[in-house]
């Protein structure tokens, strides 16, 4: 099994919306590549909520079965269409990869 965590911090303006905007926009996005591998056995897009200590704006914590799926999910053309949008309105990214 092969855990999938991602962050992203948003930019309070970007796109021509502001951050909650784009924030609910992304998570959109993401929750619709869900089931894109047949190797997901957990995907889950979160936005930070008020009052709770947050240091990014998104967090996407997924499990695949493998490598090769996670690269399924990855390479799947509805992902990779969401990367420009992703990439224009965040500030920065984490990621990391680990085997459970």
């Amino acid at each position: 099994m092969l855990k999938h965590i991602v962050m992203w911090k948003f930019k309070e303006h970007a796109e021509g919306a502001d951050k909650a905007t784009n924030l609910l926009k992304a998570k959109a996005l993401l929750d619709a590549c869900a089931r894109l591998s047949p190797g997901t056995h957990r995907f889950e897009v979160a936005i930070a909520q008020p009052g709770l200590e947050a240091t990014y704006d998104l967090i996407l914590n997924s499990e695949f079965t493998d490598a090769a799926a996670l690269a399924a999910y990855a390479d799947h053309p509805q992902h990779v269409a969401l990367k420009p949008f992703m990439g224009a309105v965040r500030e920065e990214r984490q990621c990391m990869d680990y085997e459970l």
